[in-house]
C-alpha cells in the first residue's frame, strides 16, 4: 500500500497560481490529480496553504490538507501532512509535484513499488537516458549516478559522469523529479536544514544521501512527460492536451 501527497502553492515566481491555470478546460493541479487517482494509491492528498487552491481542489472533489506556509519545500509540506494524519513510519508516500500534468500513473506505480521492493531504501526515484550532448550540459537537466545496485551516488546539475575519452554521453542517466519516501525518510529530512551540497547545486536530495539515506533509482517504464516551470512549457504541454 502506499499514499500520494501532492503539494502545490500558488506562489511561483515564473508562474504565479500556476497549479490553478487552466489546460484543456481543467486547472493543471486537476490533471495531476486524476493521474494520481489512476494510480494503484490508497489515498491522495493535495497539500497547500493557500485557500485559492484548497478550493479549487475540494471543487474537483480532492482531498485538502492545510499546511503552514513556512515550509521551504515540498517533502517539508509532506512531512507534515504524514504527522498530521498519523501515518507509520514505514508507510510509503509519492510526491507528485503539482505542476506535473503529464506524469503517467505508471510511474507513480513504479517508483512506489520500487520502494516497497527495496526494504533497505528509504527513498525511491527514477531515471532516464540522456541522449544528447546539448541535455547533458544543461544544468536544468539533473543527472544522476549510481552503484550496481541501482542506489544513488550522486546527483548533480553538472555534467556527470564525465567521460574522460570524450566517448560521448552513453553511460549518462537523467533524474526524473518523482520520489517515494518511508514516513521515517520524510521526517529525517524535515528535521535538518539544507545541507551544505543542497545549498550549492539547489538540489534537495543532496540533503537525503548527505544524512546517509539511502534512494534507490530505476529506469523508468514509460516516458515521463514534460513539467511545467516557464511559460513557452505551458504552452507545449497546452497543446499536447489539445488545450
Amino acid at each position: 500500500m502506499f499514499r500520494v501527497v501532492i503539494p502545490a502553492r500558488h506562489a511561483s515566481t515564473r508562474l504565479p497560481g500556476k497549479p490553478l491555470i487552466t489546460l484543456a478546460g481543467k486547472p493543471m493541479l486537476q490533471w495531476v490529480h486524476e493521474s494520481a487517482r489512476r494510480s494503484g494509491a490508497a489515498d491522495v492528498v493535495v497539500a497547500t496553504d493557500d485557500d485559492r487552491i484548497a478550493f479549487a481542489a475540494r471543487g474537483f472533489g480532492a482531498d485538502v490538507q492545510m499546511t503552514a506556509p513556512t515550509h521551504a519545500t515540498g517533502t517539508d509540506r509532506i512531512a507534515e501532512v504524514a504527522h498530521a494524519r498519523g501515518w507509520h513510519a514505514e508507510d510509503v508516500v509519492v510526491n507528485l509535484q503539482g505542476d506535473e500534468p503529464r506524469m503517467p500513473h505508471a510511474l507513480v506505480d513504479q517508483v512506489a513499488s520500487l520502494l516497497l521492493a527495496h526494504a533497505q531504501a528509504d527513498i525511491g526515484t527514477l531515471a532516464g537516458p540522456i541522449s544528447d550532448a546539448a541535455a547533458f550540459r544543461d544544468p536544468n537537466v539533473v543527472k544522476v549516478v549510481t552503484d550496481r545496485a541501482g542506489r544513488a551516488l550522486y546527483f548533480s546539475r553538472a555534467p556527470i559522469p564525465h567521460d574522460r575519452d570524450g566517448g560521448g554521453v552513453s553511460s549518462a542517466r537523467r533524474h526524473i523529479g518523482l520520489y517515494a519516501y518511508r514516513v521515517r525518510a520524510l521526517e529525517a529530512m524535515a528535521r535538518l536544514p539544507s545541507s551544505p551540497l543542497e545549498q550549492l547545486e539547489k538540489l534537495e536530495q543532496l540533503r537525503a544521501l548527505e544524512i546517509g539515506l539511502t534512494i534507490q533509482v530505476a529506469d523508468a517504464e514509460v516516458s515521463p512527460g514534460a513539467d511545467v516551470n516557464t511559460a513557452a512549457d505551458l504552452a507545449r504541454v497546452a497543446a499536447e492536451l489539445g488545450a
